[in-house]
């Protein structure tokens, strides 16, 4: 063998290179430019022992800095109990990573079922996939879902006040995938209506994605939107935080035929950028469009309860040129972090965990107006995360934070910065914030 960990022999190699015309490895790679193969060594440390591996790795560790976080913009220090990595370890989860064969796979088929459920109960909607990379893919997928359930219409509407990171990646995914994207612009911190409706007129829309809560953190007001997106024959997405849907109107409530979003609200710690969780929940008749998984109830030969793929055309994942989407794997890791949380704290804990969050922002809010040096911008409802302005050189303000532990707001442009609070952040914490910012 060549080298230790590969499988092929010479012999192999030799057939292998002999099957496709070429006479050796060089020759194989022979289109890759000169100037990206790297020429020397690779710098890799001398061998360690286990625990100096552990210490390296600990001083590695050691350089990230842990903050007091009021960031928010899609992504949010939420709790995330000490249990759930422990059940997540358990071997019954771990099955192959593709759950093909369904009996070897019940594990990983169950708390997949079980993560549907739970999705879909939060959206209202009738199915929930398992799942996408992260609520940009998701919001992507489910424009192509639009369209695919459109027919003959290939453009689609996203509002401005939808994450700018998720309109970034939907921009790219739609552009090389033929689709025309159209972006409605905000009015006052919310979706401009008015806009919408002039562009449905034109009657070659296939649908149309808001957030639930936007950008800013402000809770918009869809009533009459579903009407007059079917009235135009298009379809109604929404981008959610699935975390908030416990006490606010849920996707089905606001008439939608798609929802997606993030799942990291759903207790996934930050770890410095992931890994994060997308879903997509639609209506029965978009069903067959969705892309990812679906895993459905059975029973076996003995009539006990089992678990299937299942509701998806073959096109999903192998005649992948003829599919709606070309994803067709999932986070399921993640997907059973999103489940084992919204089991423990139930209906009742992620109400609690709502109204916390809202509290704290809220009373920071009010904290900020009350010092004169910060003024309301948009007057709108929010649940936990608001825009504030201000004269105060806020890069400066935010720097004395850095230095005493604590990420601030997320600056919008020169005098505007966006407040996050979750359950995490105490009224100490809060007050503390406050007094750094007025003495910086």
């Amino acid at each position: 063998m060549s080298h230790k960990y590969m499988p092929h022999s010479e012999e192999d190699i030799k057939v292998m290179l002999d099957k496709v015309g070429v006479k050796n490895i060089d020759e194989l790679y022979s289109d890759v430019p000169s100037e990206v193969i790297l020429e020397r060594d690779y710098d890799i440390p001398s061998c360690m022992s286990e625990i100096e591996l552990r210490n390296h790795f600990k001083e590695l560790a050691d350089k990230n800095k842990q903050l007091i976080i009021f960031g928010g913009q899609g992504a949010y220090d939420h709790y995330s109990p000490s249990v759930i990595p422990h059940l997540l370890s358990r071997s019954e989860f771990y099955t192959a990573y593709t759950p093909y064969q369904p009996e070897i796979s019940q594990g990983t088929l169950q708390y997949i079922f079980e993560y549907q459920s739970m999705i879909s109960e939060l959206t209202g909607m009738e199915a929930t996939n398992a799942s996408m990379y992260d609520g940009a893919t998701a919001a992507a997928e489910a424009l192509f879902m639009l369209v695919a359930s459109s027919r003959k219409k290939n453009r689609v509407l996203i509002s401005a006040t939808v994450n700018d990171q998720v309109r970034k990646v939907v921009e790219t995914y739609t552009k090389f995938h033929g689709v025309d994207l159209t972006v409605i612009p905000e009015k006052d911190g919310v979706t401009d209506l008015e806009s919408l409706n002039t562009e449905l007129e034109k009657g070659d829309v296939a649908g149309a994605m808001l957030p639930t809560p936007n950008k800013y953190g402000i809770i918009e007001d869809f009533s009459g939107v579903a009407e007059k997106i079917h009235a135009a024959k298009a379809f109604f997405a929404i981008y959610a935080d699935p975390s908030t849907l416990a006490v606010l109107k849920t996707p089905a409530e606001w008439g939608a035929d798609v929802a997606c979003g993030d799942g990291q609200t759903l207790g996934m710690p930050l770890s410095f950028g992931g890994p994060y969780l997308g879903f997509i929940s639609c209506s029965k008749a978009m069903l067959r469009k969705m892309p990812g998984r679906i895993v459905g109830a059975t029973k076996d030969i003995d009539g006990k309860r089992g678990f299937v793929l299942t509701l998806q055309a073959r096109e999903q994942h192998i005649r992948r040129e003829k599919a709606t989407s070309n994803i067709c794997s999932n986070q399921s890791l993640m997907a059973l972090y999103a489940t084992i949380y919204i089991a423990l704290l139930g209906d009742k804990g992620l109400k609690e965990v709502n109204k916390l969050s809202c509290d704290g922002a809220h009373y920071l809010y009010n904290k900020l107006i009350a010092t004169g040096k910060f003024h309301p911008v948009y007057d709108k409802p929010f649940l936990k995360e608001f825009v504030v302005k201000s004269d105060l050189d806020l890069k400066k303000i935010n720097d004395r934070l850095l230095q005493n532990g604590i990420m601030g707001g997320i600056l919008l442009g020169d005098d505007k910065v966006e407040f996050a609070v979750t359950e995490k952040r105490s009224k100490e914490e809060i007050d503390n914030l406050v007094n750094l910012m007025l003495e910086a």
